[in-house]
């Protein structure tokens, strides 16, 4: 599985490399997102990480699929905090602490579609069909309130604001809309 252009804008203590299938022989550290996935080895992402710092020991993350499908993107990211990292295996997305990685969260979006980063406000940006996620430094930053009914286009990403559009059901049209990007609230 080829992977998407590891973006290296923030910071990190950590390499990470994906996997064309899961080893023969696991590493002494393995762990599964969500831990409670049915059947997460069918087409899951296999990531060997190698952490920075203190902890030098790699370990592989498996991260259950989402979807198979072209749209749903699938990559390795590195997130605001220089320890943690963003996999993302078929639009679900899984931030992982390398230095700690029994600790994780799921970006509850199924599936995310899009992924932005925001240097400017050291944030991962989540786009899903209605809604956009942050993710900061400190973990979930914002959400924005529905920006569709289905399926979101982002237009530009500059500064402290977000551009883009989305269909409204009303009006049957697609409107624009402007996200402050400190806040997620329209401008």
């Amino acid at each position: 599985m080829p992977a998407p252009p590891f973006n290296g804008s923030f910071a990190h203590n950590w390499t990470a490399e994906i996997l064309p299938q899961r080893p023969l022989i696991l590493p002494s550290r393995h762990f599964v997102y969500p831990n409670a996935a049915e059947e997460v080895e069918k087409g899951a992402l296999e990531v060997l990480v190698r952490p920075g710092g203190a902890v030098p020991q790699p370990f592989l993350a498996t991260c259950a699929l989402g979807f198979r499908d072209p749209m749903a993107p699938t990559g390795i990211w590195p997130a605001p905090h220089p320890d943690w990292m963003c996999a993302v295996s078929g639009g679900y997305a899984y931030l992982v602490n390398t230095a700690e990685p029994e600790q994780f969260h799921m970006i509850r979006y199924r599936p995310v579609l899009e992924i932005y980063c925001c240097l400017e406000e050291l944030l991962l940006l989540f786009v899903g069909h209605h809604a956009i996620l942050a993710w900061g430094k400190d973990g979930e930053a914002w959400e924005s309130d529905r920006l569709s009914w289905e399926g979101i286009t982002v237009t530009a990403v500059e500064g402290a604001a977000l551009a883009g559009h989305g269909w409204d059901w009303r009006t049957d049209q697609e409107l624009p809309f402007t996200l402050d990007l400190r806040t997620g609230r329209r401008t």
